[in-house]
């Protein structure tokens, strides 16, 4: 996610079978959701005067081409059925039943994302993605949720995130503890004149996840949302290390300038102020996450 700028199934089939002779059922993360209840779709209703706004070529397709990248739970993944779903794309689907379109999610690498908004290759691009500034000059953001970055080791063996140094730290490739957190964490110890952190980066954020439940890494660094998920699938065999820090807001990203951001936006403050956007956040857990008001690029950092 990001946080990702956050999140892959060759590997996890592999991983999955090679442990499972040590790990009791449960133990290893797959990509997919087959063992929770389907989590119900809150119904929304056509807003004219926010879909009025709507650019001509989204508004005669009928559709919001939207780039995803999974799996990240529970964000964004692919259920038992194949199905893309999850906390994000539900509330895209609600913001497109608002503007009167639908969402047609099409998977792509996380980071051909972004430069697939930036080609219109996508019209949106929906993906745990964190609004920073940097992001900012490549595309725009409209804000939908508040997540920091949380770790989580293995119980009795604890890792302080701020003193790191010379542990194994699983991280998802390209998401903001990839490229940001993590780096600066282990540049600071470099600095002060001790180890790096050795910072291992997997495809999919399952492999970072079995990785910290197999003992292959000391740690892992990922979005809140994601690890707290990771903790429930794992079922005792990870627990949080230290508090939630570094919170910054999720963005769909869209092309500089488009006209399409104010009505994503727009739909996006109806549905928190009548109440449904909570709900959905509620549906998936992640409401500790919520905002109240939806911007159009709201990086703080």
């Amino acid at each position: 996610m990001g946080a990702r700028p956050a999140r892959r199934a060759r590997s996890r089939w592999s991983l999955c079978l090679a442990v499972v002779a040590v790990l009791a059922v449960g133990g290893c993360v797959d990509n997919t959701d087959d063992e929770d209840p389907p989590v119900p779709k809150v119904p929304v209703t056509v807003v004219p005067d926010i879909a009025a706004a709507l650019p001509d070529s989204v508004r005669s397709s009928g559709r919001i081409v939207v780039g995803v990248n999974v799996p990240y739970q529970p964000n964004e993944y692919r259920n038992a059925k194949g199905q893309i779903v999850g906390f994000d794309v539900d509330l895209v689907d609600a913001v497109a039943g608002v503007l009167g379109v639908r969402a047609q999610f099409v998977e792509s690498s996380f980071e051909k994302i972004i430069p697939g908004v930036q080609a219109g290759t996508y019209d949106m691009g929906m993906s745990s993605i964190t609004d920073s500034r940097e992001r900012e000059k490549q595309v725009d953001f409209v804000t939908y949720f508040n997540a920091g970055i949380q770790w989580a080791q293995r119980p009795d063996e604890p890792v302080d995130p701020e003193n790191a140094c010379g542990k194994r730290v699983a991280v998802q490739s390209t998401t903001v503890e990839h490229t940001e957190e993590v780096p600066a964490k282990s540049a600071a110890c470099v600095a002060a004149g001790r180890p790096p952190i050795d910072m291992k980066a997997f495809d999919e954020q399952s492999g970072a996840t079995n990785a910290l439940v197999l003992g292959q890494v000391d740690a892992m660094s990922a979005d809140s949302p994601v690890t707290a998920y990771a903790i429930k699938r794992t079922e005792g065999r990870i627990e949080p290390a230290g508090p939630v820090f570094e919170s910054a807001p999720y963005g769909w990203a869209v092309a500089k300038g488009s006209p399409l951001a104010r009505p994503l936006q727009q739909a996006l403050q109806h549905l928190i102020d009548t109440g449904v956007y909570l709900q959905i956040t509620r549906n998936w857990g992640v409401q500790d996450g919520a905002i109240s008001t939806s911007v159009i690029n709201g990086a703080v950092s």
